[in-house]
């Protein structure tokens, strides 16, 4: 079992920043890319930023030049650094991470998911 623990979500104002944790604990052998996804009220779950093992970003357009992740593999841990929030960065935020168990044939690979955390930025 594997358990994906998000923290640092609330409110903050237009132009606030805030910085959201996602830690991985468990069943863990190695965890290749590791991201964060928002959903809005009505609107389907997006990608925000995704990272690879080896460091390799990836950016929604929306966030470019806004937002940062990074992540620490010796902790299994995956951060998102927001700034010059806007009300439309308003969601739901949810770690993912892609599991490896281990490299027997027994094991598996597979994707996980927190259990979100709210950004509301507002005035």
């Amino acid at each position: 079992q594997v358990k994906l623990v998000e923290s640092g979500g609330g409110l903050v104002q237009p132009g606030g920043s805030l910085t959201l944790s996602c830690e991985a604990s468990g069943n863990i052998f190695e965890i290749s890319t590791m991201g964060w996804y928002r959903q809005a009220p009505g609107k389907k779950r997006e990608l925000v930023a995704s990272v690879t093992r080896g460091g390799a970003t990836n950016y929604a357009d929306a966030v470019k030049g806004r937002f940062t992740i990074s992540r620490d593999n010796a902790k299994n841990a995956v951060y998102l650094q927001m700034n010059s929030l806007k009300s439309e960065d308003t969601a739901i935020y949810y770690c993912n991470a892609f599991i490896i168990t281990g490299r027997g044939s027994g094991d598996i690979e597979y994707d996980d998911w927190g259990q979100g955390t709210q950004v509301t930025v507002s005035s």
